[in-house]
């Protein structure tokens, strides 16, 4: 789709350099590079949910009828090739099963993050509970501790 080579990458360095400045560039790589990355992140997360409505969908077993229609034909007429498309096949389930899942991991660690900002919020109030209670304590023990200044009616 886009062609950047080599000498279009330092014609948009030497740009870069000239327009913002050699003292803001890298802050400007910096921001580039997560929008990028952003980017990336958006776009594996839009094929994922493309791939798994599809699979909802049903497209992948009409898809998987009809390659099992198509192989027994030609496992029929040549059966070198259907023991490689065996070969390839496991080949394939092997890396289906090791493959990395980049939703699994974030659902996990955002389960994780909740039950830790859970535990710091029941933490934080029984130490300001405990705190409030201290308080409490301590000035009815200084209010029962002081003793009276005014002076009573009968003694005016």
């Amino acid at each position: 789709m886009f062609d950047l080579g080599l000498p279009e990458l330092l014609v948009i360095g030497v740009v870069a350099l000239i327009v913002v400045g050699p003292k803001d560039l890298p802050v400007l790589f910096r921001n580039v590079g997560r929008f990028v990355g952003k980017a990336k992140g958006m776009a594996r997360e839009f094929s994922s949910a493309m791939n798994q409505a599809a699979d909802q969908a049903g497209v992948k077993d009409v898809t998987d009828t009809i390659k099992g229609a198509t192989d027994g034909l030609n496992k029929v007429s040549n059966p070198l090739k259907a023991a490689s498309d065996a070969f390839a096949d496991s080949a394939n389930e092997v890396k289906r099963s090791m493959s990395y899942e980049p939703g699994a991991e974030t659902t996990r660690l955002s389960k994780e993050r909740a039950e830790a900002a859970e535990k710091i919020r029941k933490h934080s109030a029984d130490v300001a509970q405990a705190r409030l209670d201290k308080e409490a304590a301590e000035k009815a023990a200084s209010e029962a501790a002081e003793p009276e200044t005014a002076p009573k009616k009968d003694e005016a």
